[in-house]
């Protein structure tokens, strides 16, 4: 009885103690792997040719080579990063003063957008217009479009922001249809209404997520979109929804998650305008809408499904596959000329790695197109600060103005630069 008395006082507390230092030990792994805490900081992957663009670029956009450091604790999480982003949008979030325009479109639509001037001079002295498409289903009063405009402004732009059509809560649809994919419609008739009104301007064309496939697609449609336009700047595409699909349909990173969350909020917006979209009214409405089964519309679990069975027939297309193939701005992309910025991060939960061949296959023989990938930031994340509470900048929003900055620079020196090596040829 004494032995046993002995075993158990000096042997198990050394076993439960044992039991407790394993535990720490196996949560503190899980927390260093789900954070990515061993994940090195790095300036970001650039894919581009070598071009006297490229090398101005370079010298004139420290971020483009500089180490981007997320937020010390949480940053390097893909997730984390998409996660706040989708929440809560941006810290400390400014509430800039814009007017809001409506334009009717052909089909009876309404198409809004906000308008926002300049707070100081730009830095070349010219009149320069962001025209920013943001990603689905979000508009100009979300936080970290608040956010980005108020900082361009300060840096002197004009700045008009498409409100997807049926985005806006307060907003009826005037027609039976939303925005879809890659319809570029209202964010043509914004673009044309800034060019009339402001004849002097030139543009920069800003598009996040969704909103960097619609204004790619449109800048590749025609030649004509590209007139008094300085540069692209697109943010987090997927290039290709038809090759996105399937990856959207897989666990790994938790895309399935995902795809589900994004697909209960399309719901959610598609079934405040059910009335103008299904109901008995005296709209004109095209015959496959008509006769859209809701049931399905109800149980979808996937943004392949809601496309499937309403998006694709807004504009009349027979499959999913055809809708894909034609609203994504794969096939647009070699026919844009401007200088073109294609941003990723290397853990965005929402793009698969795959799907990065397509801007780095474009910016290895376009001279035109820089591919930026850094290796943290997830989806419209890219937030910076020192160890816990995130800046209310973020990376993003410092990189697009450095780069529009640094693209309106040299389109105002470059003819110096034509004058410069004529000269020199003349001579020689």
């Amino acid at each position: 009885l004494k032995m046993s008395t002995i075993l158990e006082t000096s042997e198990l507390p050394a076993v439960f103690d044992g039991v407790k230092l394993a535990a720490v030990a196996a949560v503190l792994y899980v927390i260093v792997r789900c954070l990515n805490l061993k994940s090195p900081t790095a300036p970001p992957e650039l894919i581009y040719q070598d071009s006297a663009l490229a090398r101005f670029l370079l010298k004139s956009c420290p971020l483009l080579t500089k180490e981007y450091i997320p937020p010390l604790i949480w940053g390097k999480s893909g997730h984390i990063q998409t996660a706040l982003y989708g929440k809560m949008g941006r810290v400390r979030s400014p509430h800039p003063y814009g007017l809001r325009k409506y334009l009717t479109m052909p089909d009876g639509a309404t198409a809004t957008f906000d308008l926002f001037e300049p707070r100081s001079e730009h830095c070349t002295g010219e009149d320069v217009t962001m025209v920013i498409c943001p990603g689905i289903a979000n508009h100009s009063e979300k936080q970290y479009i608040r956010t980005f405009v108020d900082y361009a402004q300060k840096n002197g732009y004009r700045c008009a922001v498409l409100n997807h059509l049926g985005a806006l809560p307060n907003i009826e649809l005037t027609s039976p249809r939303m925005f879809t994919y890659g319809c570029t419609w209202e964010f043509g008739a914004m673009v044309n209404y800034i060019k009339k009104t402001y004849p002097q301007t030139q543009l920069v064309v800003v598009g996040f997520s969704l909103g960097g496939n619609i204004v790619c697609k449109y800048l590749g449609e025609s030649q004509a979109n590209q007139e008094r336009v300085l540069c692209c700047v697109s943010v987090c595409q997927g290039y290709s929804a038809l090759r996105a699909q399937e990856t959207f349909m897989q666990w790994d990173h938790c895309r399935r998650f995902y795809n589900f969350l994004m697909a209960d909020n399309m719901k959610k917006i598609i079934l405040s305008h059910r009335q103008v979209l299904f109901g008995d009214n005296n709209m004109k409405k095209p015959q496959s809408l008509s006769d859209a089964d809701l049931s399905k519309l109800y149980t979808a679990t996937s943004l392949m499904q809601i496309d499937d069975n309403v998006m694709r027939k807004f504009h009349g297309y027979s499959s999913l596959k055809e809708y894909y193939d034609k609203e994504s701005c794969l096939q647009y992309l070699h026919r844009i000329y401007v200088p073109l910025l294609l941003v990723n991060a290397a853990d965005d939960p929402l793009v698969h790695e795959s799907l990065l061949s397509i801007p780095r296959a474009l910016s290895e023989k376009r001279e035109n197109v820089m591919h930026v990938l850094p290796l943290h930031g997830g989806h419209l994340g890219f937030f910076e600060g020192s160890v816990l509470f995130p800046e209310p900048l973020t990376w993003m929003d410092k990189l697009v103005v450095q780069y529009a900055n640094a693209i309106c620079q040299w389109e105002k020196t470059k003819p110096h630069c034509s004058d410069t090596e004529q000269a020199v040829s003349g001579q020689e």
